[in-house]
């Protein structure tokens, strides 16, 4: 999926900005309560799921199988995130459950806060910026912990004693340079072996890889090759460079197992026959690790437009991985928002156009547009990689050969950006960070319509316009792939924004419009996506990377004719644009060199392109704005708690209805699912 997230890739990256309230949809609660916690640099908020009661009982019974699988490989994630998370994980857990002593102690209050911010990254990693978290708390408290829990309720390795057990996790958690970084995409260091990720073991080195794969592509297909590694673990044993395969009897085959149960278990419920065929594919793609499954299952599911209820789940996203080729598990289930979906139609029925009239070389142009379909979703449970930090917009398959030959299918989720919409206003972040009346009052008027349209433009078009020339390695850009794609997609959606054809479709209101989604991107780009970084570092996320490239690069390219400005006023830095139609065009000429960097594989322009704009930081500006930011008292990273799908059953326990319980807190939810969906060993090696 190329996220809107890869998590999160929008220009709601900071918290409020989001502006004009989106219409009640039916059954929205206008009285919820949308806040569940905040702790260290995270809120975790509700999202509700309207037009749930609606559906009819074997749609809700297909969501509720869906929804059930996209759980069950919540182990998967923590695991290829760092191979300590699940043992450091149930330690935690451990004693946070049989902790004996004063629970209000500023050692345990750390303790308690460090394990929600595992839970929420999946790992012991920051979710975002990727770094070892620090602890508040001491390893000498820690191993007192330890000595007062049951010891057979750790996770100790066979023979393992206490202070074994606590001689090898401690500097996982306390020393800052052991498995100091989950994922390294840039820098001279071999890439692999400096980052903490569990996708590849046994020492082996970026270029050893980079062989391995080389020498399997010998021969192979190159008009519709499968993602080579996709699904496994590289490993070295007994000095040979073998696969680890994620599948049914493979490595991770206790929680796949459980996912194809639950997959099976949908089938009956399938709408129609195109989407039963789709869940049978992917379970054979489970069963057998076959990526020529992977790819047909895909074909199937990018040609079903017809299915109101939807899903993902499996192994997709790449940016977890310094090379981009190994994917994490994730998933989202949902279903269709009927009436939001008339928008992003009218998108797709237009694709030819927005292609036709790209400022990108002809040579790089897609001649025929092909099977491009997107909607408006409202999704009832996410998982994985998606969960508790989600995307608001997904646009898959990720193979260039089958969203050339076969179409792409895209998704704004709008029951999540109405959620971050509700739960930022009137938090005072406009009023300290936006220059003046006149951009907040345009914030106010247009943002919320252009955050979902720049959202539906970048999954829609951006993710599937351009191609690749013919002898070019879809893989060619490596570590700098996913920054780069993702501007393309901005790039895209930034540039058509400010085209009269939208008016046209009416899709805005006017030609003002557009000015909201290039100020907040500007304004964020430059300088507030900075709070989402500790102070003295530069910027390492892909998407945050992109970000910066895009408005880094239009401030240097434009400084002669002053398109965007700093200006200081009361001591305070503010960004400034003075020329909306000199911006679209600098966007216009961005996005024509990175579709060529793209087409062309082009990777040392690509690398210049990303470390010259997209990584350094100015350290007195972070300074600055994490000071200001810090006085508002909020949090610059957000997630969710998903509602709690329940099965109603008569007397003779028939499922009658399906039921979503909003109430269930954060620490409730984590726990809940490390008891009840929790099915890998603690070490997978």
């Amino acid at each position: 999926m190329r996220n809107t997230i890869v998590s999160l890739m929008t220009a709601m990256a900071i918290t409020a900005c989001t502006g004009q309230k989106a219409d009640n949809a039916a059954g929205m609660q206008d009285d919820f309560n949308y806040v569940v916690d905040q702790f260290a640099d995270l809120q975790i908020l509700r999202y509700q799921v309207p037009g749930f009661e609606s559906l009819s009982l074997k749609q809700k019974q297909l969501l509720y199988h869906l929804s059930q699988a996209a759980l069950m490989g919540r182990d998967i994630f923590f695991d290829q995130n760092c191979r300590y998370n699940l043992p450091i994980r149930r330690t935690l857990e451990t004693v946070y459950k049989e902790y004996k002593g004063d629970r209000e102690d500023a050692q345990f209050k750390a303790l308690e806060t460090y394990l929600k911010r595992v839970w929420f990254a999946s790992g012991i990693h920051h979710h975002y910026a990727e770094d070892k978290f620090v602890p508040g708390f001491t390893p000498e408290f820690f191993k007192s912990c330890l000595e007062q829990v049951n010891a057979s309720n750790l996770p100790l390795r066979e023979g393992q004693t206490l202070e074994q057990f606590i001689a090898e996790i401690s500097p996982v958690i306390f020393d800052p340079a052991v498995l100091a970084k989950r994922t390294v995409q840039s820098g001279d260091q071999d890439l692999i072996l400096a980052s903490a990720n569990n996708y590849y073991g046994g020492g082996i080195t970026e270029q050893e890889v980079e062989d391995f794969y080389a020498a399997m592509k010998v021969g192979q297909d190159t008009i519709s090759p499968i993602s080579y590694g996709l699904n496994s673990r590289l490993v070295k044993e007994n000095g040979k460079i073998v696969e680890k395969v994620w599948k049914v009897g493979g490595l991770y085959s206790a929680a796949i197992e459980k996912i194809v149960g639950e997959l099976q278990q949908a089938v009956p419920f399938a709408e129609n026959d195109a989407q039963k065929a789709i869940i049978e594919k992917l379970i054979e793609y489970y069963q057998t690790g076959d990526l020529k499954a992977f790819d047909a299952y895909a074909i199937l599911w990018v040609k079903d437009t017809v299915s109101e209820v939807d899903f993902v789940n499996g192994f997709t996203e790449t940016y977890g991985d310094p090379l981009g080729m190994k994917a994490s598990w994730e998933s989202t289930v949902n279903f269709i928002n009927k009436e939001a979906t008339k928008r992003t139609k009218i998108i797709s029925d237009n694709a030819q156009w927005f292609e036709d009239h790209s400022p990108v070389d002809k040579r790089f142009k897609k001649e025929k547009v092909k099977g491009v379909s997107a909607k408006v979703i409202t999704v009832s449970m996410l998982g994985g990689d998606c969960y508790p930090a989600t995307p608001i917009g997904i646009n898959l398959p990720n193979a260039d050969w089958i969203r050339r030959d076969h179409g792409s299918k895209s998704v704004t989720i709008e029951n999540i950006t109405e959620a971050y919409d509700k739960a930022s206003q009137g938090n005072g972040f406009n009023e300290e960070f936006v220059w003046s009346d006149a951009e907040r009052n345009a914030l106010a008027k247009y943002g919320f319509i252009t955050d979902n349209l720049h959202t539906d433009l970048h999954e829609c078009l951006g993710h599937g316009s351009g191609k690749l020339l013919p002898d070019t390695d879809s893989g060619a850009l490596k570590a700098y792939d996913s920054t780069l794609e993702e501007a393309r997609a901005d790039l895209f959606g930034l540039y058509y924004l400010a085209d009269s054809k939208l008016v046209e479709l009416g899709l805005v209101p006017d030609s003002e419009a557009y000015k909201a989604e290039y100020y907040k991107y500007i304004m964020n780009g430059l300088m507030t996506q900075l709070v989402r970084i500790e102070a003295g570092k530069n910027v390492e996320e892909a998407h945050m990377r992109n970000r910066q490239l895009i408005a880094q690069w239009a401030y240097e390219h434009g400084k002669a004719d002053n398109v965007i400005e700093y200006k200081k006023r009361d001591g305070k830095t503010y960004v400034v644009v003075n020329d909306y139609a000199k911006l679209r065009n600098l966007f216009g000429s961005l996005l024509a060199e990175v579709q060529r960097i793209k087409s062309e594989g082009d990777y040392e322009a690509g690398k210049k392109l990303v470390e010259d704009y997209g990584v350094k930081v100015d350290q007195t500006l972070h300074d600055e704005v994490l000071a200001r930011y810090a006085k508002l008292n909020l949090a610059p990273y957000k997630g969710f708690v998903n509602p709690v799908m329940k099965e109603v059953k008569n007397d003779k326990g028939e499922v009658t209805d399906i039921v979503l319980d909003y109430t269930e807190g954060y620490t409730e939810q984590m726990l809940r699912y490390s008891k009840d969906y929790s099915f890998l060993p603690s070490y997978n090696e």
